[in-house]
């Protein structure tokens, strides 16, 4: 199910040339010190297959965002790497996103709905 959001969210990093994938890699990527992380564990962390994360950094490599680097812990796989040019897009966007994130989502609720989803949340990561 697709919500309001969502489709906001979308809509807001859609006009900085993002979409909803591309900020999920580049925002992943930039929370490892060096930017770097092996495709499976990208793939894992964003809930894809390897080879639709592959398909979908074939694209982001195109416009210069990450690029892709060998293995050296696995001869078969492979590194993404967060170029120059994918921080800089990362920093611009961020600002944007964050305030779209708030504008959609953290401003609708109340601070006990909120509260709420704080809990849930915790709880939830509680579990894993």
């Amino acid at each position: 199910m697709v919500t309001a959001v969502q489709v906001g969210t979308a809509q807001d990093l859609a006009e900085l040339g993002l979409s909803e994938p591309d900020y999920e890699v580049l925002s992943t990527l930039s929370e490892r010190e060096d930017g770097t992380s092996t495709l499976h564990e990208q793939a894992t962390k964003m809930g894809w297959s390897r080879s639709r994360l592959s398909r979908h950094a074939s694209r982001m490599e195109a416009r210069g965002l990450i690029r892709r680097a060998p293995d050296p812990a696995d001869g078969r796989g492979c590194l993404l790497v967060l170029t120059p040019a994918g921080w800089d897009v990362l920093r611009d966007a961020a600002p944007s996103h964050v305030a779209s994130v708030r504008r959609h989502f953290v401003d609708r609720l109340t601070s006990d709905e909120l509260s709420a989803l704080g809990r849930i949340a915790q709880k939830l990561s509680a579990d894993r």
